[in-house]
């Protein structure tokens, strides 16, 4: 019974770790930019990033089952960064029209994700393999976020760093 306790546990925050795209909505900014021909419909995203968190949630738990907290702490502290930087993406890209931020930091989650799948191997080869297609998806999005950047470079920096009396838009 604690065994599938910990299993929600992990899930429950794996998909925390979605909570940012409900507060940060693509929204009519989002409408407008130049998006390249092959960005999947937008209605594709919800049901790969549920597969991907309950991937991530078991991922996660099977390490714990293996090795425990105790033994798995730099590993799980790996696992966290990488699911911290997965919920700020959303915030950066949707909620501060900054797609550009948004590039560097996906390729800063891209490589702690790789680093997760590296460090959990050597504790249980199938938590690292779950992670496989999350890091095939990212590198997917980072390519979609570096087109939407670039196809929209003059626009989001004109809108995105506007001086306003107080500090930076």
């Amino acid at each position: 019974m604690h065994s599938l306790l910990v299993l929600i546990a992990f899930e429950v925050v794996s998909f925390a770790a979605a909570a940012t795209g409900v507060i940060f909505r693509p929204g009519d900014w989002y409408k407008q930019l130049n998006k390249p021909r092959w960005r999947p419909p937008d209605w594709l995203f919800a049901p790969v990033w549920a597969v991907l968190y309950a991937s991530i949630g078991l991922s996660g738990w099977l390490v714990w089952l293996e090795a425990g907290i105790a033994g798995a702490a730099l590993t799980l502290s790996v696992y966290a960064v990488q699911l911290l930087l997965n919920a700020a993406w959303t915030p950066i890209f949707f909620g501060l029209n900054r797609p550009g931020l948004a590039a560097v930091e996906i390729m800063v989650l891209w490589a702690a994700i790789l680093g997760t799948i590296i460090v959990f191997h050597p504790v249980n080869a199938a938590a690292a393999l779950l992670l496989v297609p999350y890091l095939a998806w990212v590198s997917f999005a980072a390519a979609l976020n570096l087109s939407i950047w670039r196809r929209n470079r003059s626009t989001t920096l004109s809108q995105s760093t506007r001086w306003k009396p107080g500090g930076w838009s």
